[in-house]
């Protein structure tokens, strides 16, 4: 058992299931309440789902059918429009890997869709959406997996970095936005770049910090939070790879750090849906076309990811979260790179 200052902590919890139900077997079984919480999960995703149906008709005078690359190649006009397969697996795929790793969604996702030839507000705001819900959910979802536990009073750690991380975030994410979109207009392939240089340096420090816990030092997380807030207001992506390994490299568990991420994003990418819509108001125009694809991807990935970080042990994580982000940093290289190439030649 732990100690009661450790309960003050958030994360004995998850440290308690392992001690408890020391196999992966003995944690893959769910009581019929965890069933319930996932039961309630799929029903959220359902409705926004729906939410999402309505608003892909262009239903507000700001909200368009965009018409980038895809859009023209496709022949989608006027308020047409239509569920992309394409987009709904690789989305599953990432949003799984998000839930679970803490990253990949839009740092991973956003460049292939701007390669694939969507126009960033045709993914950005979708992308806040997208990532405010699943967020949300999944934090209630990492405590019912007993991954994470939530006190309010006495406060616990994790709600302490919660209100940090998220404070933080949105001061950032709002800063950012006004910036990239409504003054600077900064191209897009500078933005992924950045982006994509960032996770490289974080999962390299990440893979070679795994070896040995880290101290708890909360206080580094003010500008870990900064930054992750800056490059979820510049491109959708980037802030889960950023808090995560920040977490880690903090004094986080594992475990409870990815439902902390959870939690953080989720708040940030709602607070970033208030600043689009204020946008809104000034002239900037908006597509929803791709919500409804996101929503059926993230029905069933977002509510699976947090019951595997149940199941598998916290010492597997430490590998799999700072392997992944370095994955994330290549398949960015690799989509943006065209593209920088072209602009090096001038072409």
């Amino acid at each position: 058992m732990t100690s009661d200052t450790e309960k003050k902590m958030g994360w004995e919890v998850a440290h308690d299931l392992e001690a408890d139900k020391n196999t992966i077997g003995a944690r893959f079984m769910p009581e019929w309440r965890q069933v319930r919480a996932a039961l309630g999960g799929i029903f959220v995703f359902f409705l926004v789902f729906l939410l999402g149906m309505w608003l892909a008709g262009n239903p507000f005078e700001p909200t368009v059918r965009i018409q980038s690359d895809w859009t023209l190649a496709s022949g989608l006009q006027g308020n047409e429009w239509r569920i992309i397969w394409s987009v709904v697996f690789l989305a599953a795929f990432f949003e799984f890997m998000d839930a679970s790793a803490g990253m990949g969604f839009g740092t991973a996702l956003t460049p292939i869709l701007l390669v694939i030839g969507f126009d960033p507000r045709q993914i950005v705001p979708v992308v806040m959406i997208q990532q405010g819900v699943a967020g949300l959910v999944g934090a209630f979802l990492h405590r019912e997996f007993e991954n994470v536990e939530w006190k309010f009073s006495p406060m616990s750690e994790t709600v302490r970095l919660w209100l940090i991380i998220a404070v933080t975030g949105c001061i950032a994410v709002s800063i950012s936005i006004f910036g990239v979109y409504k003054f600077l207009h900064v191209d897009k392939i500078w933005i992924k770049l950045y982006v994509a240089m960032l996770l490289l340096v974080m999962g390299g420090v990440s893979v070679w910090s795994a070896r040995k816990d880290k101290p708890y030092k909360p206080n580094k997380m003010i500008g870990f939070a900064a930054l992750a807030g800056f490059n979820k207001g510049v491109g959708g992506g980037g802030y889960g790879p950023v808090v995560t390994i920040g977490g880690l490299m903090s004094g986080v568990p594992v475990k409870s750090m990815l439902a902390v991420t959870a939690i953080c994003e989720g708040t940030v990418s709602t607070f970033a849906i208030i600043v689009w819509l204020a946008l809104l108001t000034s002239g900037v125009q908006i597509d929803y076309l791709l919500l409804p694809s996101f929503m059926i991807a993230t029905m069933f990935s977002a509510v699976a990811a947090p019951y595997m970080t149940r199941v598998f042990p916290e010492k597997l994580w430490k590998i799999v979260v700072p392997t992944y982000c370095l994955l994330v940093a290549a398949v960015c290289f690799y989509k943006i790179g065209p593209g920088i190439y072209s602009r090096l030649i001038g072409g």
